[in-house]
């Protein structure tokens, strides 16, 4: 082939760049026969294209020219001033005078048979030319040291396995170089910010007579550094090589360390977010934060929370159990210290009289207390442990938050729902009375469900279990309401039927939309023993009727429910007790209660109170109370409220 071969390429100023132009080079080389130019030519390409795209930051023009035995590449940039080899920082000197991070231009000078600079009103750039080997053609350049086919083996694929270590790789690329630079030894030397430390060596490191030593940086990210020592007969640019392909090998080995770390930390962080998530009982919370911080963030760790600006010990535990006794005295001794962390949000080293590191916990802006952790090993103080200590009370914080606002809630919602039940229930002779009370979930919402009894006279009673719609604030304000109302009404010497006509009035203009089913029995001592029951039921449940020879029944008749209609339907019905029988009232919670697609159900509750023929009511109630849980694993979707009237008349 006669014919030069010329390409030219515009490039912008992006990281995909020198690729591209490789890929430009590669593909001329290629057409013009020249393949064994083709390693010498990708590097040097490389070197001149990163150093324009990242100093001058315009587009590049890439220029191409093969002949016979030469390819010329130059790459121009578009910004006036000086060339700088801004891959490295250093501007354009002869290469005796270059710095010695200059190594992209070093490796233009040792490798290419010519190359040169070039200026004009636009911009400015750099040329090289590479021969092709023993090919004899007039230069203005001196004649250079060349070195096609060492280069090329130092950066050639390692031998070794792809999940071989640093050290492996490392010795193996220092001995390639002692081979082929015929120097004594070599060593790599790398400090990951806890000192430096020997990662690979070959060969003799002690320099004799004349041999000289060759020190070379590696480009690494801080706070890492690394060098490495060459001792012996070796060139600069073999060794410049290979001091840039260790740097790649050592940069690729923190990159998989630390993304490596940074999967531990993560799955730390969400194993302790789940154990933290899973307890909202403040005193368990404290208890569990110290067992989640040690043994994987220190030795020992403790939790102090905020008392109106007093610190109190909450929890601390020590990886040896023996040594807590001389921590907790230690600790007693840090009082200063934890006040002062309390009022920065960074990790502060205690001063004394144990090593550590204390951080506030705050949430919402409010300081909850201090997380003080401490440890042994000296490489505890790194940065990425302590931004997980800073993330670990965070979280800490907002579990101890969300526990105390919980307990909030269901402090409230506990007192107000036992504002709604009565306090006690009656005792009357040869009458008993039971209840039982479920709220749904963690009891943090009031429920619509109530019972209560109202004492009319010294023979009668009136027993009012209600289930109204809904929960929460406005559930507990409507039973509030029918509770009350209720009372008012049969106490002012109203009829069942007006009583539940009136509530139903008050529903429908009060209720806000919500409605009731109510169960009105009362109930009248007769002289002969006999307990008798007038029923009303206003879209209530049917009680069960539990003789005394084990015999149920469901009594009474299903009227309308409460706040749905202008008007309400809610038939009489006689009941009568007669010794040993009990009348079972119940909410919806009991026969809705699921296990999958299966319902605890009326024939179920038939059952289990057949079998409780005889008891006193408070054991009856609490019987069924355990039977309706145990019948499903999870929490009661739906309040359950469970009453009993049993006449003891004999007993």
């Amino acid at each position: 082939m006669n014919a030069q071969i010329v390409r030219r390429i515009r490039l912008q100023a992006d990281h995909s760049s020198p690729g591209l132009a490789r890929a430009a080079v590669r593909s001329v080389i290629q057409e013009a026969g020249l393949d064994v130019l083709l390693d010498e030519a990708l590097l040097l390409t490389t070197e001149i294209t990163t150093n324009s795209v990242v100093h001058a930051g315009t587009d590049v023009d890439v220029e191409i020219i093969a002949g016979v035995d030469t390819l010329t590449v130059t790459v121009l940039d578009f910004r006036r001033g000086p060339l700088v080899n801004v891959r490295f920082g250093t501007t354009v000197r002869p290469m005796g005078e270059l710095d010695e991070r200059g190594r992209g231009l070093l490796l233009v000078d040792q490798l290419a048979s010519s190359w040169g600079t070039t200026h004009f009103n636009g911009g400015k750039g750099v040329w090289f030319r590479l021969d092709r080997p023993d090919t004899d053609l007039s230069s203005p350049a001196p004649p250079v040291l060349r070195l096609p086919q060492r280069a090329a083996s130092l950066t050639a694929p390692s031998a070794l396995r792809d999940n071989a270590s640093l050290p492996e790789i490392a010795e193996e690329l220092l001995q390639r170089l002692c081979d082929i630079a015929e120097a004594s030894g070599a060593a790599l030397t790398v400090d990951e910010g806890d000192g430096p430390r020997t990662v690979a060596a070959f060969g003799r490191l002690t320099a004799s007579g004349d041999a000289a030593e060759i020190r070379i940086p590696l480009r690494l990210t801080r706070p890492w550094r690394g060098e490495l020592m060459v001792v012996g007969a070796a060139e600069q640019a073999l060794a410049v090589v290979t001091a840039d392909r260790l740097g790649l090998i050592v940069e690729n080995h923190r990159l998989r360390r630390t993304d490596s770390e940074r999967r531990t930390w993560l799955t730390y962080l969400a194993e302790a977010s789940e154990l933290l998530a899973q307890s909202l009982d403040v005193e368990l919370t404290l208890a569990l934060i110290p067992r989640i911080v040690v043994p994987r963030l220190g030795q020992w760790s403790a939790i102090h929370t905020n008392d109106d600006g007093e610190l109190r010990m909450a929890a601390a535990t020590h990886a040896d159990e023996s040594q807590l006794p001389d921590l907790l005295d230690a600790l007693a001794q840090l009082g200063p210290q934890l006040k002062e962390a309390m009022s920065t949000d960074a990790v502060l080293p205690l001063a004394g009289p144990v090593e550590g590191y204390v951080v506030a916990l705050i949430a919402r802006g409010q300081p909850l207390g201090t997380l003080t952790v401490g440890s042994g090993h000296s490489t505890w103080q790194r940065t990425e442990e302590v931004a997980v200590v800073e993330d670990v009370a965070r979280r800490c914080a907002l579990a101890i938050d969300n526990a105390r606002i919980h307990a909030e809630r269901r402090a409230i919602a506990q007192t107000l729902q036992r504002s709604l039940l009565p306090p006690e229930l009656p005792k009357v002779e040869g009458i008993e009375f039971g209840a039982e009370y479920v709220p749904t979930g963690e009891g943090v919402d009031v429920g619509g469900d109530f019972y209560d009894v109202v004492s009319l006279s010294e023979r009668r009673w009136l027993v009012v279990v209600g289930d109204v719609s809904g929960k929460g604030v406005q559930a507990a304000t409507v039973t509030g309401l029918v509770r009350d109302v209720t009372r008012v009404l049969v106490r002012d010497g109203r009829p069942l039927p007006e009583t539940l006509a009136r509530l139903n009035e008050t529903l429908v203009e009060r209720g806000g939309g919500r409605f009731c089913t109510l169960c009105l029995a009362a109930i009248t001592r007769r002289p002969d023993g006999i307990l008798e029951v007038i029923l009303h039921l206003a879209g209530h449940d049917q009680p069960v009727l539990v003789r005394a020879d084990g015999t149920t029944e469901m009594v009474g008749r299903c009227g309308t429910a409460l706040g749905l209609l202008d008007t309400v339907r809610s038939p009489r019905e006689k009941v009568p007790l007669y010794p040993g029988d009990t009348l079972i009232f119940y909410t919806d919670g009991v026969t809705e209660r699921r296990r999958g697609v299966e319902l605890f159900g009326v024939d179920r509750l038939r059952r289990e109170a057949s079998a409780l023929a005889g008891f006193p009511a408070d054991v009856v109630v609490a019987r069924l109370r355990a039977a309706t849980l145990s019948f499903s694993p999870e929490a009661p979707r739906d309040d359950i409220a469970i009453f009993a009237v049993r006449n003891d008349s004999l007993s």
